[in-house]
């Protein structure tokens, strides 16, 4: 299931089954960081969906009320209360917890 970004407005993308859904990535469309993330998540089978942003910053202001920064990618995994950002920090998470 996909959605576009349209007229500024934040979608998302589902991966794998939604049911019991608690990571979410805020990603943005081409961002190489993000991109990586993506990959690792999917890799270790993590299911997971995506909030796509703004291409701006100043237009990421989901992004910056849950994660207190404008920059992308952050996950949030509600059910271990843990909001990050920083690629490299994100990709040590996924392969030492949710893998």
């Amino acid at each position: 299931m996909g959605d576009a970004n349209i007229a500024g407005r934040t979608s998302f993308t589902v991966h794998g089954d939604q049911s019991g859904m608690s990571i979410t990535l805020y990603s943005l469309d081409g961002c190489p960081y993000c991109e990586k993330v993506e990959a690792a998540l999917e890799t270790n089978g993590v299911e997971y969906s995506t909030r796509w942003v703004e291409a701006l910053h100043s237009g990421r202001n989901e992004v910056k009320r849950v994660s207190g920064q404008r920059a992308v990618p952050v996950l949030v995994d509600e059910t271990r209360g843990v909001t990050m950002a920083e690629s490299e920090n994100i990709l040590q998470y996924v392969e030492r917890t949710l893998a």
